[in-house]
């Protein structure tokens, strides 16, 4: 299953993406029009906002996580019930997790990724936020 750290590695993607995207597409574009070349703006349907967004604003999923993890009586289910309550219908990149393949741990929940929906099992998350460096 992904867990902590594959949300760690595909949020960084994201803004990655979201960097390039931006510099490549719109900045450009915005250089052809100060040169005045003619232009007709082409929206390339990448932006990430929404998804670095869910994962990074206030009451986003890491602030949700740095949240439940001051609380000791916190536990997976309630980050889980916390992240379903703010999220779920209300964030078209928070979805309900797939069915887990035989033998597979089941994912709490999903996120649409620029390059597809991810399933995430949030067990131990908590531990590991709490872990000092």
């Amino acid at each position: 299953f992904n867990g902590f750290e594959q949300l760690c590695i595909n949020f960084t993607n994201e803004k990655l993406q979201q960097f390039f995207n931006h510099h490549m597409f719109v900045l450009e574009q915005e250089e052809y029009t100060r040169e005045g070349i003619v232009w007709a703006f082409i929206d390339f349907g990448m932006d990430l906002l929404a998804c670095i967004e869910l994962i990074e604003k206030p009451m986003g999923i890491l602030s949700i996580l740095e949240e439940e993890s001051m609380f000791p009586k916190a536990t997976d289910k309630t980050f889980e019930e916390k992240l379903m309550n703010n999220h779920l219908g209300k964030s078209p990149n928070f979805q309900k997790p797939r069915p887990p393949k035989p033998g597979c741990q089941a994912g709490h929940f999903a996120i649409g990724h620029y390059a597809g929906v991810v399933s995430y099992n949030i067990t131990g998350w908590l531990e590991k936020n709490k872990d000092p460096l």
